[in-house]
């Protein structure tokens, strides 16, 4: 519930909701700093009293950091001796009753403690809020009240000013006021600053003196009937006045303050907000008060992922140019530092530029910076603009109109609303090397783009293709196509559309592959699958993969009609198929018994191994719904019609368990402009028990699998075997195939449903190398030893397990526990890297990151050196001179007048320990010089 930091001591006090205090703290464990958890308390509670009556309301750490003040639902304060762990009263309420004046005693409690704040300058008194709206000045040495505040509405939070006099103070009615603590007693009369209507309760309020005018900042105080969704954060200084508006509830805010220590005005420099969704921080120095950029906190979830998508190795001249779109994206923010930062990051040193592409919900990318352990945020791709949308597009970041009032401005990236599901990015395809990136979303668009340092403006060509034109009796149920922006679409610098390509129905995509050296795009949805020429820009092939029965396919996943009829029939159906095997199978234990009887009464050799007992696998219906989605889509240069001549090949897996498989007839580039491609059909597998196809890969004569798009040619890897036999390698749901080409003969396989028990979910090849090796490029080539690196499969099941399977014998080398099985998420979310690390979402908000490999480790190593806590000067000290430094008169009278008075303050040099005296005669005030070696 709140949290609060003890300075310079690398400890923090949690609250708990179930009102236990927390103390945790920053500890040295083996050259890495970690958060332990050190000691738990809980308010000492009156025999027969209530639970909640000792709950804890308020906290306020002194500056020492050796006391915790403890305000209650009763309204006692306690004090907590964080070095002793013991409690000690301060003033109950019945205390404080009996000290507030006659006029100031109304017959009726006080309430909770709702704030407590220690005097900044002394230390010697505290100030505590109630509920009802009354503020005590309690001197803590002579346990006396010194002053009383009164208020007339609730109370909600209270500011202490830098300089001590000054006191600020919030009310439930969306009004705050200004008290005075010096001799003047002046009071100002509340302001209700967005009245006179009824307005929202202020939460918090800080009010900071600066040089000739105040700050002024505070949450909520919005009119209750107009704007009492709104979620805001005023800021006002001088002229300028700004609500900063956010999409989701504030949760708290602080300001980051330039300063120095023991000066009496404030120098508010940067403002943080924690809201539900994001952190956003604004910079109060530079004009406008623009937000900042953060170094890596982002709003994950600022629209909910879809998909993710893993490059390694990505080139210099790429990664430069994608940076510097981001720069420019970023032009609005300020360019300040961001200004929290602290401790030393001892990972690994970045061996190779990694990127972590997630794609949103609105139909946005964003690019990630994965190459150390925290990811950094580098360029965000929005596709909405492309397309025509019922929904309206999110404001920018306006200035504030004065013409409206309140004077509200969007901050944050957090969009609660998306544009259109149908704008939602499901499969990603970047190619490094050409800069082409292609994207599949949830309405059957395929956008093809390429990076532009420059905005540009052009009209964006579209092409449909249909991929049940044979079937003329199907219709299509679901939702519509997304319409394609006529004329010339302005379009920033980055990734621009160069087409788009329509998929008929306009079914989610469910596969993509992208394979620039031949200018190709295959994708696939629940329907079949296609191929488009993007060089000539024709289409090359459709394929139709559905079954007659695969009626549930036609609707799409965001259509309205439900197939309830056939829900019931395939239920009723399991009913009866689960009774009649039942009755039809005997009692299993029964043979068991058997079988171990005869066994016991054998003398069986040390020797015999008995074989693994096998789960039974039951072959699936062709009338399971979905069973013409294509999973996935492979481009492969091997052998297909014969073992002598190789070339393009494109291969398909789908749902029923069913790999098809084209050649393609590339022209030569010299003839690519007059020649058009042609895909004829090689080959049809089907798999037994038509498990879902997930992977395929074709691997060469060295078991090796090849290598990407225009890889070779940037001498990234070794060309591939192309005189012994190629084999393909299929990973369905249930086992892992071999077979060899161009025969289809099966060479290895390994039944994991049989012997596991458990299905795979995802699937990839990978390159483990030793810690010591250097890996050049995503094909796994070692530069200077071929023999520090391996190639392996690894999978991740149903289970939460994580295999690692050799290659081409399939044998099982390792397995790791890596999520909960009841983590369908984060299952389903799972991406892996070409050097066995792996992502997963664990929250709407958070991506967990693994690996299986010992050459990239993926622990973020990091230490904090906590500093001894500084001294809290009573008014600014000389510098040190061995000579007397005289105090003039009127400086002395100031000091005394504001009552600051420091004994054993120590300078930060750690040099002199000056003992500050203040006599009675305001006339003297001398600076001591003390022996550090007299025990002082």
């Amino acid at each position: 519930m709140q949290l609060h930091f003890l300075p310079g001591q690398g400890r923090i006090v949690a609250l708990l909701d179930n009102s236990i205090i927390s103390l945790w703290e920053v500890l040295d464990k083996g050259g890495q700093s970690e958060l332990t958890h050190i000691q738990d308390f809980t308010l000492p509670c009156q025999p027969g009293a209530l639970p909640s009556v000792s709950r804890p309301t308020a906290l306020c750490v002194s500056a020492t950091g050796d006391k915790l003040y403890i305000g209650s639902e009763a309204g006692s304060v306690h004090v907590l001796q964080l070095s002793s762990s013991k409690f000690d009263d301060v003033l109950s309420q019945e205390g404080a009753l009996q000290s507030l004046p006659e006029e100031y005693r109304v017959g009726k409690a006080l309430g909770a403690v709702e704030a407590i704040r220690e005097d900044p300058c002394t230390s010697t008194s505290i100030l505590m809020g109630y509920t009802r709206g009354l503020l005590l000045l309690w001197d803590l040495n002579r346990r006396c009240l010194q002053r009383c505040l009164p208020g007339t509405q609730q109370l909600e939070s209270v500011h202490w000013s830098r300089s001590g006099q000054q006191v600020t103070c919030s009310y439930s009615d969306g009004s705050y006021q200004e008290w005075s603590l010096d001799d003047s007693e002046e009071q100002k009369v509340p302001s209700l600053l967005y009245g006179p209507y009824p307005c929202k309760a202020i939460t918090k309020i800080q009010r900071f003196i600066t040089s000739g005018c105040t700050f002024v900042v505070f949450s909520g105080g919005m009119p209750r009937a107009s704007f009492g969704d709104r979620h805001c954060v005023t800021v006002m200084h001088e002229r300028e006045h700004v609500a900063f508006d956010f999409t989701s509830r504030v949760v708290d805010f602080f300001t980051v303050s330039g300063a120095k220590p023991g000066t009496v005005l404030d120098e508010p420099k940067v403002l943080v907000v924690l809201v539900e969704e994001e952190l956003v921080a604004i910079d109060l120095m530079a004009p406008g008060w623009p937000s900042l950029t953060p170094p890596y906190l982002a709003s994950l979830h600022s629209s909910a992922i879809t998909c993710s998508h893993h490059v390694s190795a990505i080139p210099s001249k790429l990664w430069e140019r994608i940076v510097a779109c981001g720069v420019q994206q970023k032009e609005k923010h300020s360019s300040a530092e961001w200004p929290i930062n602290g401790g030393v990051i001892k990972s690994q040193q970045r061996t190779s530029r990694d990127l972590l592409l997630t794609g949103h919900e609105d139909g946005s990318v964003r690019f990630w910076d994965a190459s150390g352990v925290a990811l950094q945020p580098l360029y965000k791709l929005s596709t909405a603009s492309v397309f025509v949308t019922e929904a309206d597009q999110p404001e920018p970041i306006q200035e504030t109109d004065e013409g409206h009032w309140p004077p509200f401005r969007k901050v944050g990236c957090f969009d609660p609303y998306s544009d259109d599901p149908r704008l939602g990015i499901q499969k990603i395809s970047l190619c490094k090397f050409s800069g082409q990136l292609a994207l599949a979303g949830s309405a059957g668009q395929v956008l093809l783009m390429e990076l532009n340092d420059e905005a540009t403006e052009h009209e964006i060509d579209t092409y449909t293709m249909d991929l049940l034109e044979e079937n003329e009796t199907f219709r299509w149920k679901g939702h519509d196509r997304l319409i394609v922006r006529s004329g010339s679409v302005p379009l920033p610098a980055g990734f621009q559309p160069q087409l788009v390509v329509q998929a008929m129905p306009p079914a989610s995509l469910t596969a993509l592959a992208l394979q620039a050296e031949w200018h190709l795009l295959a994708f696939g949805t629940s329907h079949g699958f296609a191929l488009f020429d993007c060089h000539q820009r024709k289409p090359v092939l459709t394929k139709c993969t559905l079954h007659p029965n695969d009626a549930l396919a036609l609707e799409g996943p965001l259509s309205r009609v439900k197939s309830l009829k056939k829900s019931l029939r395939q239920s009723f159906r399991r009913m009866r198929k689960s009774r009649t095997t039942a009755r039809k199978r005997p009692d299993p234990t029964t043979k068991v018994r058997e079988a171990n009887a005869r066994l016991s009464e054998q003398d069986l050799p040390s020797e015999v191994e008995l074989a693994p007992v096998q789960r039974r696998v039951e072959a699936r219906s062709p009338d399971d719904s979905f069973t013409g989605m294509v999973k996935c889509l492979y481009f492969a240069d091997t052998f297909l019609r014969d073992g002598s001549h190789h070339g393009p090949s494109l291969w398909a897996g789908t749902n029923a368990g069913v790999v098809y498989a084209y050649s393609l007839e590339i022209p030569t580039p010299e003839h690519r402009n007059e020649q058009t491609i042609h895909a004829r059909f090689g080959k049809e597998i089907q798999l037994m028990h038509r498990a879902p196809v997930l992977a395929l890969a074709v691997l060469d004569g060295k078991s090796s699998p090849l290598p990407e798009p225009l890889e070779v040619l940037h001498d990234l890897a070794k060309s591939p075997d192309l005189h012994g036999h190629h084999s393909l390698l299929i990973v369905s749901e249930e086992q892992f195939k071999i077979f060899m080409l161009p025969k289809v003969n099966s060479k290895h396989k390994f039944k994991l449903t049989a012997t596991e028990g458990s299905r795979v979910r995802k699937a990839s090849l990978v390159w483990l190398g030793t810690p010591g090796g250097n890996l050049a490029g995503t094909s796994g080539i070692v530069t200077g030893n071929d023999e520090a690196v391996e190639t392996c499969l690894i999978c991740l099941t149903n289970q939460g397990d994580v295999h690692g399977y050799s290659l081409p014998s399939l044998r099982l080398q390792a397995r790791f526990s890596c999520m909960r099985k009841e983590d369908v998420t984060g299952i389903s979310s799972c991406v892996f890297t070409h050097t066995g690390q792996g992502f997963y979402l664990i929250s709407p908000s958070q991506f967990e990151r693994f690996s299986v490999s010992a050459a990239s480790i993926t622990e973020l190593l990091c230490s904090l050196q906590p500093r001894e806590p500084e001294a809290i000067h009573a008014f600014p000290i000389p510098e040190y001179s061995p000579t007397v430094n005289k105090v003039t008169p009127e400086d002395a009278v100031e000091t005394k007048k504001r009552g600051r008075v420091m004994e054993n303050a120590l300078l930060t040099d750690s040099r002199v320990l000056e003992e500050i005296q203040e006599t009675l005669n305001p006339s003297l005030l001398t600076k001591v010089d003390i022996d550090m070696n007299q025990n002082h």
